[in-house]
């Protein structure tokens, strides 16, 4: 054969196994409004940066009549490429070859560029479009599934994990996207479940939809496995993108520093003026970080889920930093179980990969009743207390207003290795409020009186004597358990300080083999 057919031939084959499953079922993917595997490689990664690997691998299965039909790829699009010209490992699976199913084949790809990822230091993300096992396939697609899922968690800490879900992922495949760092999926064609709902009403009876058992909105507010809800691939695609602009390419290196020129010593006058005098009112927390953040920019993140508690990304005159605060605006605040462990896993994730923390506190306590004590809230809550005292990173917190009892030493305290701790003139640190202290304190004397008229009176007087010792910030600042009282207006210029002060801060824990954390 000459020189001329052999490349003839490569390009050829190069042309086929760029088709997939056929022209045919690549239309069929674009009805749905769902783009094909290597149309959202091409849009996530930088133009022409793709290198892909294993174009020609096929299937090895000859059960069921399978060997008459194989696709160059075998329903997956594996390599690396660069975004923002940072290296990255992406795979992408192909619905039009055989439902983007697992085989064995598919899944040694996969772990190929996982291992290659881990090697070189570099984030891995994946794109799921899948029916899920290979049913032919047997153990060995069951196998496959298995060798992911222990990359997965020798890669969880060391490597950023991203998983995009833009189509059905069902069964074994769900667990390795529950095992990375951060799960997006688009509104309208992204489904996840362990059993699908044909299952389901065999077993239970119960009558559920795709989207009702497992869609966006589902897992976004409901059962919180999936942090980013988009409107389609493309935004999805875009806030991959976006979380890599906050994040280090792997554990032994520091985030990414940014220009800016936003001032560090900007004011903002409405601070001042943010947090009600009535301490009973709401306000919105993400006000105040649109405010204090470079360009009032904040990449939340599960914002759907647990919503009495915000995280996310932002920066600080171009330094990544974690946020997390209590939002006043929901539940008042409160830690319940869904906020504890939203708000841990994202700490342990930030801690993980060098991104400082800054915490906003505004939380009057843990949610009563017998829903959280029976649901665990113990258990939950110290995830969150956990996090922050294991955490190594630099760590900033600011009391806005409320921090009372065991959620004030949940909220990354001075003693959980808080590095600096600031609090608003508004700040009420207490072990409760002022109603609550009074019924316990003086229960005897309230109890002494029978007019209901004077024993009001010396309740009023009592808790008003109390928000006077308890319902600020300087009875904690007297023991150094808050650094200093600072000026709201000046919270931004405070917090680059404190963060440039103790970016080279060196922490550590005892040797160990790993932590129990309480799960």
């Amino acid at each position: 054969m000459s020189k001329e057919n052999n490349i003839k031939e490569l390009l050829d084959k190069r042309e086929q196994a760029k088709l997939g499953g056929g022209q045919k079922r690549i239309d069929t993917q674009h009805k749905k409004g769902k783009l094909t595997a290597r149309e959202r490689i091409d849009l996530l990664l930088d133009e022409g940066s793709f290198e892909e690997f294993d174009m020609f691998v096929t299937h090895r299965c000859t059960n069921f009549g399978l060997e008459k039909e194989k696709y160059p790829s075998d329903g997956v699009v594996t390599g690396f490429g660069t975004i923002d010209g940072r290296l990255v490992y992406v795979f992408s699976q192909d619905f039009t070859v055989f439902g983007g199913s697992l085989s064995e084949t598919f899944a040694q790809k996969i772990c190929k560029i996982m291992d290659k990822a881990m090697k070189v230091g570099a984030p891995l993300i994946g794109i799921n479009d899948s029916g899920g096992a290979r049913i032919q396939e047997g153990v060995l697609s069951l196998a496959g599934y298995a060798e992911i899922f222990q990359r997965n968690i020798m890669a969880s800490g060391v490597i950023p994990q991203i998983s995009a879900i833009f189509g059905p992922c069902a069964g074994g495949a769900v667990y390795s996207p529950a095992l990375t760092d951060f799960t997006i999926m688009t509104k309208k064609n992204s489904y996840m479940f362990v059993t699908g709902p044909k299952v389901v009403k065999s077993v239970t009876g119960e009558v559920v939809t795709d989207e009702e058992l497992g869609g966006a909105m589902v897992h976004g507010s409901k059962s919180g496995v999936n942090h980013f809800v988009a409107e389609d691939e493309q935004e999805g695609i875009s806030l991959i993108r976006k979380i890599l602009s906050y994040l280090p390419q792997n554990n032994l290196e520091d985030p990414p520093l940014a220009p800016c020129d936003d001032p560090i010593d900007r004011l903002d006058d409405a601070l001042n003026e943010i947090v009600p005098e009535n301490p009973n009112k709401p306000y919105d927390v993400k006000d105040i970080i649109y405010s204090l953040v470079d360009y009032g920019e904040f990449l939340e993140v599960q914002r759907h889920f647990a919503p009495n508690i915000v995280i996310g990304f932002a920066k600080f005159n171009g330094m990544p930093v974690g946020i997390v605060a209590n939002q006043p605006n929901y539940l008042a605040g409160v830690l319940d179980i869904n906020a504890s462990r939203k708000a841990a896993r994202f700490v342990r994730f930030c801690d993980a990969f060098n991104v400082p923390i800054v915490t906003l506190v505004d939380v009057p306590g843990f949610l009563p009743g017998t829903a959280q004590e029976y649901g665990g809230i113990i258990i939950h809550g110290a995830k969150l207390l956990y996090a922050y005292g294991e955490a190594t990173v630099p760590k900033i917190t600011i009391t806005l207003r409320k921090s009372y009892g065991g959620a004030h030493d949940v909220m990354s305290c001075k003693q959980l290795r808080g590095d600096i701790n600031y609090a608003w003139p508004s700040a009420e640190i207490a072990v409760m409020g002022g109603k609550g202290a009074i019924e316990v304190l003086y229960q005897k004397e309230i109890k002494a009186i029978e007019n209901e008229a004077e024993r009001t009176e010396f309740m009023s007087k009592k808790e008003a004597e109390y928000k006077e010792k308890f319902a600020n910030p300087y009875n904690a600042a007297q023991y150094g358990y808050i650094d200093d009282v600072i000026e709201p207006r000046n919270t931004r210029f405070r917090i680059i300080r404190a963060l440039q002060s103790v970016a080279t801060k060196k922490d550590s824990n005892p040797p160990k083999k790993h932590s129990n954390i309480p799960l």
